[in-house]
């Protein structure tokens, strides 16, 4: 499955969001490194020149630079990147998004919370996935979260 230790990454440009998941994060019980980016252009430029890459991506859709679409499709298309675990994270859960990002080839979709146990759970849940066996069996049916 993982490593002893996940290397994570999250885009994220409201600071509130990025100090609750923070939190949330250091209140589960797994090693982790966790890589902070505001917007998509430097997400994709860490991506594209570190030589450590990451073993999930929590990605915000609406966030500045390129957008969390335009980074999930950038990572698709890169043969590199490609099969990296990106989760999108995101207020936004209209069809539009969902479906927009399960074809652009998003793992899995996590409408957000405020409610601090909620995301401890999601991110509880999202980093003991099997992965393979997400994208191997992946469908409309269990590509949402929401809590």
């Amino acid at each position: 499955m993982y490593p002893e230790k996940l290397h994570i990454l999250l885009a994220e440009d409201d600071t509130d969001d990025r100090l609750l998941f923070e939190d949330a994060f250091n209140d589960v019980k797994i090693k982790y490194t966790l890589i902070i980016f505001d917007n998509g252009s430097d997400l994709v430029a860490y991506l594209h020149d570190s030589d450590i890459l990451p073993h999930i991506i929590f990605l915000n859709l609406n966030i500045p630079g390129k957008t969390g679409l335009e980074c999930l499709q950038e990572i698709r298309n890169n043969s590199r990147l490609k099969d990296i675990s990106v989760a999108i994270y995101s207020t936004c859960s209209n069809n539009t998004s969902v479906e927009e990002t399960f074809i652009a080839g998003a793992n899995i979709y996590i409408k957000k919370t405020g409610n601090f146990t909620a995301l401890k759970k999601i991110i509880s849940d999202v980093v003991h996935i099997n992965w393979q066996y997400v994208t191997d069996g992946l469908n409309r049916e269990n590509f949402m979260i929401s809590y």
